[in-house]
């Protein structure tokens, strides 16, 4: 049995809008190099709505932790904050509002998300997990066996060993 070792990452900043866009071209890299490409859109999607949140919502102040951790197919990302109030899906949301559908969305579009407590009790941690898309195996192209090339058979060639004339035009 094999086994695939765990990937990890983390970032820490403070969630400015200026800076969450830092965080995705990141993420958009490392995700990138750990071959993760099919669910990049899906993790950029989450890692964005849960910045917005730390940028909108959380006190005392804006730093948080962005970690990313991928083993068995599995990609998790957390954003901890310090923050200890947990939060809260948009139940009551008209057609017009802007905000209060995100983790409605996340939700809807992640395999599972949830809340812990931060670490010694400070703030707290909101995760989502995306799986990798199992893809069918490429199939690796076999070149055809064809007939071998006909050799050119070598045509004779005529050749004249008298001068030709050639016409010069005066003027």
């Amino acid at each position: 049995m094999t086994t695939q070792r765990t990937r990890q990452c983390a970032l820490q900043l403070e969630a400015l809008p200026h800076r969450i866009g830092q965080v995705r071209r990141i993420v958009s890299a490392q995700l990138r190099y750990w071959q993760l490409d099919p669910i990049i859109d899906t993790a950029l999607l989450g890692i964005t709505e849960l910045l917005a949140n730390v940028h909108r919502h959380a006190q005392p102040d804006k730093h948080c932790t962005v970690e990313l951790s991928y083993g068995e197919g599995r990609l998790t990302v957390s954003v901890s904050d310090h923050d200890p109030r947990p939060p809260r899906i948009g139940l009551r949301t008209d057609a017009m509002d802007t905000c209060g559908r995100g983790l409605a969305m996340l939700a809807a579009l992640s395999d599972g998300w949830g809340t812990r407590p931060g670490e010694n009790g400070d703030g707290k941690v909101v995760w989502f997990t995306l799986r990798e898309p199992v893809t069918a195996p490429t199939p690796v192209a076999v070149p055809a066996r064809t007939a071998p090339a006909p050799v050119p058979t070598p045509h004779p060639i005529a050749l004249d060993a008298r001068p030709q004339p050639v016409a010069i035009a005066t003027a």
